[in-house]
């Protein structure tokens, strides 16, 4: 890309300042180095929720970026870096059902300073920050394109089940020789099944190199598939693609279509490959049940560090304090529904614990929804990495889930909210 390229754009950018043009500035911070860093890797995340740009380099940058109108483009300046060959990859890396970008333009437009054009196809809301080096991350620079309005969950569900209304419309109507039978009315449960990880979080990585996070999604679709063929139960995804969202985010979802239970799937991990077996785990008000769930839960509240949060972004339900006073109540159901889970995996694969454990997941902090968190094997331990990607397995393990919800619900019918067909 030429220069005299991105010197029009600037100006094109200025023309709109007035009107449409909106500035942010990245903190400057005093021990910033004056020589020039390299990018170590581009990554694009495309979702519905929203697309996450991530730029991965080896030292602090700063920032400046531009909205601009007519056309829509994000413009990015990043100084101290030079344009190299992995920079020049980013624009090969945006798919044409980005529901966000047109395009990515990106080269040098000074010495020392990067600019990146977006083309939009949508006007969003974009988050520009970056983040300090994390577990096998160095430093980020993170480009989220979110839209004006974030995605409502039910309005989504609704659009879902219009859908499915529709279709079984369009089969042919079965009607008694006297009249049509009156259609049968019965409580319609919502299961929100959140697959761990995603996008830029892995999650644990087995030896043979599979990652969580598509393990995860793996399970929770099969199982997603059973609890939808259910006549009163339907299932919904706080993800069906490899994106990341934040743990407050996916509690927030499950609220929002008024979940009756929140299933979280993960598959565990230990630092030696000899740890095995299934577990169940719950929220806790008062510490954790044992050393290692106190262990584990660190781990996954740690799981926002990796995938990736704007902390400049203040969020009301995120600064509640959700412990209240209906979230005892909820923890015992939790604990219910954590026993006829663990009873049913407990037929699949070993236990690594006879009981269901607790304790403080953020994941799990819904105030009003029974929640628990599935581990279903340890991705750690080469046999059972292996199984996990078996499709057999994860079909046997979606199956042991939905035998557990049902017998929760055979027993507890009366904790079901009440919501017809």
């Amino acid at each position: 890309m030429r220069e005299g390229d991105f010197s029009a754009d600037r100006r094109t950018a200025l023309k709109f300042a007035a009107a449409s043009l909106t500035l942010w500035v990245s903190p400057v911070g005093a021990g910033d180095t004056p020589s020039n860093g390299s990018i170590l890797a581009v990554r694009v995340w495309p979702a519905p929720d929203y697309t996450r740009i991530t730029l991965e380099h080896d030292r602090p940058l700063k920032f400046t970026q531009m909205l601009v109108k007519d056309p829509l483009r994000l413009v990015v300046d990043i100084e101290g870096i030079e344009f190299n060959s992995v920079m020049q990859s980013l624009p090969s890396k945006i798919i044409e059902a980005d529901p966000y970008i047109k395009l990515i333009r990106a080269g040098r437009n000074k010495p020392g300073v990067v600019r990146l054009v977006i083309e939009l196809k949508a006007e969003v809301k974009p988050q520009v920050f970056a983040l300090m080096p994390v577990g096998e991350y160095g430093h980020r620079l993170v480009l989220d394109l979110c839209p004006l309005e974030p995605i409502d969950p039910l309005m989504a569900l609704l659009g879902d089940s219009d859908k499915a209304t529709k279709k079984n419309d369009e089969r042919p109507a079965q009607v008694t020789n006297e009249n049509k039978q009156r259609p049968e009315i019965m409580r319609l449960m919502t299961i929100v099944l959140d697959p761990g990880h995603g996008g830029e979080d892995p999650g644990a990585v087995g030896r043979g190199g599979s990652y969580e996070k598509n393990v995860t999604l793996e399970v929770a679709r099969r199982l997603k598939a059973k609890i939808d063929e259910q006549p009163n139960m339907r299932a919904v995804l706080t993800r069906d693609e490899d994106f990341f969202i934040p743990l407050h985010e996916r509690v927030r979802k499950a609220r929002g279509v008024q979940a009756d239970l929140f299933v979280s799937v993960h598959a565990d991990a230990f630092i030696k490959p000899t740890a095995r077996g299934s577990s169940v785990f719950v929220l806790s008000e008062n510490g954790a049940s044992s050393s290692a769930a106190r262990w584990l839960a660190t781990k996954e509240n740690a799981a926002d560090l990796i995938g990736g949060v704007n902390l400049s972004v203040k969020d009301r339900y995120l600064a509640r304090t959700l412990l209240d006073l209906s979230q005892t109540a909820t923890i015992n159901d939790s604990l219910k529904l954590g026993a006829a889970v663990l009873g049913e995996l407990g037929r699949i694969n070993t236990l690594h614990k006879a009981q269901v454990e607790q304790a403080g997941f953020a994941v799990l902090k819904a105030p009003d929804i029974p929640s628990i968190l599935v581990e279903t094997a340890f991705i750690s331990n080469p046999e059972e990495e292996k199984r996990l990607n078996d499709d057999a397995y994860q079909d046997q393990l979606a199956d042991a889930i939905m035998k557990g919800i049902r017998r929760y619900f055979a027993k507890n019918p009366s904790l079901t909210k009440p919501r017809l067909t």
